[in-house]
């Protein structure tokens, strides 16, 4: 990895807003007639807490964490463009968040994604989330599933 710069910011920063909209973009195409349902639970106003990795001023990659209860952060919004994929920038990224929930006090983190994002779900197997029963919004449907991971 070059010299890849990691940024905490929250969802004013324009770059994590033309990454989200790549990534909707990216969702509406994967979840098809379903991407409505999932689109109203990924509204980025109001996040607090962005990470945004750079390479050379460059916007890599992103991710996002929001307050699901008192000891859980929820993971929200991981992003990282085609031509950046398979270089560990999402890794980054997610070990940035689990960091940054952990000095804010809370004991873990949960987070949904899509039976059809792969990548994701051996990204979350390969940070060590465990997969767990569907939870809030999300317990009763089909193509979601659930991770979570213990970091106090």
């Amino acid at each position: 990895m070059n010299d890849i710069k990691i940024t905490r910011t929250d969802s004013g920063n324009l770059d994590f807003q033309k990454l989200v909209a790549e990534l909707d973009k990216d969702l509406a195409i994967r979840d098809g007639d379903e991407h409505a349902f999932f689109a109203q639970f990924n509204k980025i106003n109001m996040i607090k807490h962005v990470v945004i990795a750079y390479d050379n001023e460059i916007a890599i990659a992103c991710g996002a964490i929001k307050e699901y209860d008192s000891l859980t952060m929820e993971i929200k919004r991981m992003y990282v463009p085609p031509q950046f994929r398979d270089n560990g920038y999402a890794s980054l990224v997610l070990e940035e968040l689990e960091t940054w929930a952990k000095e804010l006090g809370y004991k873990k983190c949960i987070l949904e994604t899509g039976l059809k994002q792969p990548e994701a779900i051996r990204l979350y197997e390969k940070n060590n989330f465990q997969k767990i029963p569907n939870y809030g919004q999300y317990a009763n449907v089909e193509n979601s599933v659930c991770f979570e991971k213990i970091i106090s």
